[in-house]
């Protein structure tokens, strides 16, 4: 039992070496224990409110890019706007066009119908007169002996009862 009941010498002896390393403790180690102890607060703290800042940061860079995205799809559907109207003006210009195109090539066909129309015309009178003439002068070889007086006749047939042909 003696090793449980120390004697009295020694533990005044231990108290002595006990103050004395709570002593150089106190002036040497506990300064840099406490020193280390804040300059690690004093980090956690830099880095918590570094932390938060690129929190804030990367807030703000989201918020940019959703305003981006959100510019972005306005530009893309102004964009998508514009030339849907620029197809819309194009075609009505086309069709435009085709129509004034087909306008002009109908009235040019009615000129050229009505030109060859006209020529048509005088065509079948220029044969029905020459016809006429010939079958005057067949009828009018009996009647009229000479050549003179039946040109005459004619003219004068032709001056009286000129034909009429309609278009």
């Amino acid at each position: 039992m003696d090793l449980f009941l120390p004697e009295s010498g020694l533990v005044i002896w231990m108290l002595i070496a006990f103050v004395i390393v709570l002593l150089i403790l106190a002036k040497a180690g506990w300064p840099m224990i406490m020193g280390a102890v804040e300059k690690r607060n004093s980090h956690i703290a830099d880095s918590l409110l570094a932390a938060e800042e690129a929190n804030n940061a990367l807030a703000g860079i989201e918020q940019k890019r959703q305003e981006t995205m959100a510019a972005a799809q306005a530009e893309q559907i102004k964009i998508m706007k514009e030339s849907q109207d620029l197809k819309t003006q194009l075609i009505e210009e086309a069709k435009t066009q085709a129509r004034q195109e087909a306008e002009k090539i109908v009235a040019e066909a009615r000129l050229k119908i009505e030109k060859e129309q006209a020529e048509a015309m005088a065509n079948i009178k220029n044969e029905v007169i020459a016809l006429s003439v010939d079958i005057a002068e067949k009828l009018l070889q009996r009647e009229l002996s000479d050549k003179p007086s039946q040109d005459a006749y004619i003219e004068q047939l032709l001056k009286n009862n000129q034909p009429r042909i309609e278009a």
